[in-house]
């Protein structure tokens, strides 16, 4: 029996179309079928489905998906096989070379345009994310190597850190998009170190300010290109992701100025496989607009001669149970804002959620914690068990 919260309407799928030919031999491929009784396969319940794929590839795929007009009782695992078949490259090439150019040639993550990510995203309401997040409203991948539940998964997370920086008691921190104030919440309080972070989310500085009351603890609602100050190490957690590869460079140059002779930087940040890859068009427009994965290469490029690089972890199949553990707690609070977001932003978040997981379990994308230096410790970095 499918595990389902809707009944699917099977006279939409007409096998002799030329068009649902063409996508069953596609699917098939990824071992996912049309109308079939398996948790992954596909499920059409309005017309038309087929059509706004093949025009707009993953947009169309999304927004169908958004007004119910197809369903897969485990999107999760749809994802998976979709990601891991590298079905992809059968996107439409006009989709993908306007996403590319627009990727390459202009700057989305201006100073203007940068704050547009936090009024759209991470300004929805602190209740929301209070509800999906751990007890610290920590919104990046979670530790999961010993850990048995989410709150447990992040603070190994944020120790994690706290360990890779080297921070002593009395040392001051900078954290380049600080989020709700996870990081400097745990490493005043676990290691002794006062700290200064910035966002562009209104909501996340009004949060952290009364959560954090009284520790010494600084939130500055700036934007990364106006710091010009010292500080004795560095972190920037899931923030990169919103630079955008026009800006690598700045930013990077920005982290060495900030940044003393032997101080420490780790860069956490979800990161792709190859480099000329664009973002995908449903998650610009609906959940991160201008962001942009960088690749390996690419931060490569952006150090190169300001930083050593001392250490790189990816852990990127932890973020599959992340996304996992955050979906389970959105589908619980569901109710108490179903009247105020409505079935659609439901069906846009599900999607997000588990089209990640599924993204992440496949390996399609990573998580990287690179830590550097700017000439390389005297005697060598002390790299952390993990």
């Amino acid at each position: 029996m499918r595990d389902s919260h809707f009944v699917h309407d099977t006279s939409f799928y007409n096998p002799s179309s030329s068009l649902h030919r063409q996508l069953q031999a596609l699917l098939l491929q990824a071992d996912i079928r049309i109308d079939g009784d398996r948790p992954w396969d596909m499920h059409f319940n309005a017309e038309g489905v087929l059509e706004r794929i093949s025009a707009y590839a993953n947009l169309g795929l999304g927004e169908a998906y958004m007004d119910r007009s197809w369903d897969a009782d485990k999107l999760d695992q749809f994802f998976f096989r979709l990601l891991r078949a590298n079905l992809q490259k059968h996107s439409h090439p006009m989709t993908l070379l306007m996403q590319g150019l627009r990727n390459r040639y202009l700057n989305l993550q201006t100073y203007k345009r940068a704050w547009q990510v936090g009024e759209h995203h991470y300004d929805i309401g602190n209740d929301f994310y209070r509800a999906m997040l751990d007890a610290r409203m920590t919104y990046t991948c979670g530790y999961w190597r010993n850990a048995r539940n989410l709150d447990e998964a992040q603070e190994a997370k944020l120790d994690l850190i706290c360990q890779k920086l080297h921070l002593k008691p009395g040392m001051r921190l900078l954290d380049i998009g600080c989020g709700w104030g996870s990081l400097m919440g745990f490493a005043a309080e676990h290691y002794g170190v006062s700290c200064v972070g910035i966002t562009i989310s209104k909501e996340q500085a009004r949060w952290a300010e009364e959560r954090y009351k009284g520790l010494p603890l600084e939130f500055r609602l700036q934007d990364y290109r106006q710091l010009n100050e010292r500080f004795d190490c560095i972190a920037s957690i899931g923030m990169f992701e919103h630079v955008g590869r026009k800006n690598h460079r700045t930013f990077m140059e920005v982290v060495h100025r900030c940044l003393p002779e032997q101080g420490l930087f780790l860069l956490h940040t979800i990161g792709r496989n190859h480099r000329h890859g664009a973002a995908d068009p449903w998650i610009d427009k609906y959940i991160f607009p201008n962001g942009d994965l960088p690749s390996v290469g690419q931060i490569g490029d952006a150090v190169d001669n300001l930083f050593v690089t001392e250490d790189l972890h990816n852990f990127g199949a932890d973020y599959d149970k992340t996304l996992m553990a955050w979906h389970r707690n959105f589908e619980a609070a569901w109710p108490d804002f179903s009247r105020q977001m409505g079935d659609r932003f439901y069906r846009m978040w599900r999607y997000y959620l588990l089209s990640c997981a599924g993204a992440f379990r496949a390996r399609n994308v990573q998580l990287w914690q690179w830590v550097f230096s700017k000439e390389g410790l005297h005697g060598g970095y002390t790299r952390v068990a993990q």
